[in-house]
């Protein structure tokens, strides 16, 4: 495995306390995962980490990175979607909740009634990219409007001539992301303009490799997913410019920091548990992912953090240290 020498060595964890949380003020629920150990530089143990589909990639690439290091670590990242992940985690399966987006109120809670308390951190951006098939040659850009017109809740559009006029008689055929996905919220958000309005019609799933099959295979496809998964499968996919009013921009690691890829630019998070943190080979996982967040996103193929979201993160960390020796 080829390691960016920038990369810091995980070492033994600074004590991540288990005292900060975002939601609830009880006292923290079952620990997910074996009991660690630490022997002076050695960690052990195993790290449970579910959640968004579009974060797996990142949290991925963190864990193989971070157990280069420490051999005696397993961590583990499925892939329930960021609210099927956010069950698991306020039910205290898992020590880390990768998400898409942020934690909703009904998550709040039902951690909280649950004594699950977390941190949230954001390690990286994403553009989600819509894709059509190679074969599309007719499509370059969407506006807004028209992405509506396509996957608003209802919609009878199956016809790319049904879109632009200009477009031939082609049928359109539509894969995205299921109702348990970040994804899914972020985009129907941004899109149609209310969280979870979506038209039914369409082939959903949580794994994005079956999104990117389904478009890939069909002159007519159209599909949705976070950038990383068309710069995996750019040589299947095409992705689309989009106009969010100032014209049409292409998804990319500039356009997704300064904001002008709107408005399907986002950022990503991770939530640790604070009893997990606890625990030595999590608290040092977590602290080797936020320390290391740049060089994680550029292997997983993700947007960087700017400049202002760096700058609170690394406050994000510090205020985790600091609480912990007060």
């Amino acid at each position: 495995m080829n390691i960016s020498p920038s990369l810091r060595r995980a070492k033994a964890p600074l004590a991540l306390t288990a005292a900060v949380m975002l939601a609830a003020s009880a006292c923290g629920g079952a620990d997910a995962g074996g009991s660690g150990s630490s022997d002076g530089d050695k960690l052990a143990g195993n790290i449970k980490v579910d959640g968004s589909s579009t974060v797996a990639p990142l949290s991925t690439a963190a864990a193989q990175l971070f157990q280069a290091e420490n051999s005696g670590v397993k961590v583990t990242v499925g892939t329930s979607g960021t609210g099927g992940g956010f069950e698991k985690f306020c039910a205290g399966e898992t020590d880390i909740s990768n998400a898409s987006r942020a934690i909703k109120d009904e998550e709040k809670a039902l951690c909280d009634k649950e004594g699950i308390k977390y941190e949230e951190f954001t390690v990286a951006n994403d553009g989600l990219s819509v894709v059509v098939s190679k074969d599309n040659d007719f499509a370059d850009c969407l506006t807004v409007e028209q992405l509506k017109k396509i996957w608003e809740p209802g919609s009878k559009v199956n016809n790319w001539n049904q879109v632009d006029s200009k477009f031939p008689d082609q049928k359109l055929e539509l894969f995205g992301a299921g109702t348990d996905s970040g994804t899914f919220d972020y985009f129907t958000d941004a899109i149609n303009g209310e969280e979870g309005a979506s038209r039914t019609d369409y082939s959903p799933s949580e794994d994005d490799n079956v999104t990117v099959q389904g478009v890939s295979g069909s002159k007519g496809g159209m599909g949705y997913f976070g950038l990383s998964y068309y710069e995996e499968n750019k040589d299947k996919l095409k992705v689309l410019k989009v106009d969010g009013g100032d014209g049409c921009v292409e998804p990319s690691t500039q356009t997704v920091q300064d904001g002008s890829y709107k408005p399907l630019s986002r950022p990503l998070f991770i939530y640790p548990k604070a009893t997990s943190l606890d625990k030595p080979e999590v608290e040092a996982f977590v602290e080797f992912y936020v320390e290391n967040h740049a060089d994680i996103a550029e292997k997983a193929q993700f947007v960087p953090l700017n400049s202002e979201q760096e700058t609170g993160l690394k406050k994000a960390l510090e205020d985790l240290k600091a609480q912990h020796k007060s």
